[in-house]
């Protein structure tokens, strides 16, 4: 690979890295060629962009981006290393642990969810619990309109009961 290849890989990965708030390293290393395949057919579905990268070359591009944020993954950038590039936190973290149950790998090396790092596979179950943007908003907005509905709920079964008492307060005069 010539200097000019590899540069133009790091300006590729710098502004992947400099775009995307959320992205797992992870090893799959031993996969057969057919299991990746399926791994990265599985990841193209779901809208999760899957490469194979050179640790040094994404070392570099994550020091061009911004060197002290990322300076926790590091230590992950050792062996064979993929990057899941993905819009939602939890999807990546998702995909993989539905492969697992199949197959041993990938397995997670470490994650960037926004400026936040997760380290080692035993991160997998944390990452797939993580909501996504969209699901926070929609319990906020259910957490919003609830006590509304009890306001409501209560005035019509406060109405109903003041109608149902006078309506025997009247009966028992007559």
């Amino acid at each position: 690979m010539t200097r000019e290849e590899k540069a133009l890989i790091i300006d590729d990965l710098a502004e992947k890295l400099s775009g995307s708030s959320y992205f797992y390293l992870t090893d799959s290393s031993s996969l057969t060629v057919e299991n990746i395949n399926k791994f990265r057919r599985l990841c193209f579905q779901s809208g999760v962009e899957f490469r194979v990268v050179k640790n040094t070359l994404l070392q570099k591009a994550m020091e061009r981006v911004d060197a002290s944020s990322y300076e926790g993954l590091f230590v992950s950038l050792k062996g064979s290393t993929s990057i899941m590039f993905a819009e939602q936190g939890n999807v990546p973290a998702k995909l993989l642990k539905e492969f697992r149950k199949n197959f041993d790998k990938p397995v997670l090396k470490a994650a960037w969810i926004d400026s936040a790092i997760f380290t080692g596979d035993d991160q997998l179950d944390a990452l797939v619990a993580l909501k996504s943007k969209y699901e926070l908003i929609g319990e906020v907005i259910g957490l919003l309109q609830s006590p509304a509905k009890n306001v409501v709920s209560a005035l019509q079964s406060g109405g109903n009961k003041l109608a149902g008492i006078v309506k025997t307060l009247q009966d028992k005069n007559n």
